[in-house]
């Protein structure tokens, strides 16, 4: 059978408008904010990344940020890497926005109440779709089987990990959890310290100890960022959590 050589062109034109091609988002503009508004500094003896909330909510490149998660193709997300970068920078904007659209707030907490608490309330919008937290976090994040999400998912809290101080993408997604999980095991207020053969950790372990169950455990998940920890070594998720504002 012969094909001519225009219907040709048009049924290969038609396969590929039919394919969606694998594309983050641009985050040069979440790079630029995090690079401006997120130091380093210390909260009640806490070392930790502070961010400038008040700064974040008049700049009008965050909401030029928020536009973009809201109306960005999650089917352009091609495997999970690429899906992990994503939510995970999604989760901690929209926590920002929360604050800030709450603001002042001494507690991310305080957004909410006891029958609606704040992780369950509209927080902002995911292609074009009204999201809260909890279904960013539990819904989405948890359900793709990796546990060091904990170590980038930011609350807004003095004791959450740091939020870091760039975008995770994709092509550095391992390379940045791990950096999170070692600065987040290295902090002796709200990560981990060790005392008379007993580790001592932050209460995610606790509250999230089902999600460490893929890689062996929460005590050899630690073991892989510190060392000292061994099979005798006790494990407490122990160290108060501190739901204070994390800003400058």
């Amino acid at each position: 059978m012969k094909f001519s050589c225009s219907v040709l062109i048009f049924w290969l034109l038609s396969l590929l408008s039919s394919v969606v091609i694998a594309e983050e988002p641009d985050w040069s503009n979440y790079n630029k904010l995090l690079s401006q508004y997120v130091k380093p500094g210390q909260i009640n003896h806490v070392k930790l990344m502070k961010v400038d909330y008040l700064g974040i909510k008049h700049d009008a490149v965050f909401k030029e940020l928020v536009s973009q998660i809201a109306n960005f193709d999650i089917n352009k997300l091609s495997n999970q890497k690429e899906k992990l970068a994503f939510y995970i920078n999604a989760y901690n904007i929209l926590a920002i926005k929360v604050v800030i659209d709450h603001w002042p707030v001494k507690s991310i907490k305080d957004v909410g109440s006891f029958f609606s608490p704040v992780w369950k309330v509209d927080a902002g919008k995911i292609n074009h779709q009204l999201v809260s937290l909890h279904e960013v976090e539990h819904e989405i994040l948890r359900k793709m089987g990796e546990p060091r999400i904990h170590m980038a998912i930011v609350c807004a809290s003095v004791s959450c990990p740091d939020l870091r101080s760039e975008a995770y993408t994709a092509k550095k997604i391992d390379q940045q959890l791990d950096e999170q999980s070692n600065m987040f095991l290295a902090n002796t207020r709200k990560g981990l310290y060790i005392k008379n053969n007993t580790a001592y950790v932050s209460k995610i372990f606790d509250w999230f100890e089902a999600d460490f169950n893929e890689v062996g455990g929460v005590r050899n998940y630690i073991r892989q960022y510190n060392s000292a920890i061994t099979a005798s070594t006790k494990i407490e998720p122990d160290i108060q959590y501190n739901w204070q504002l994390n800003k400058q």
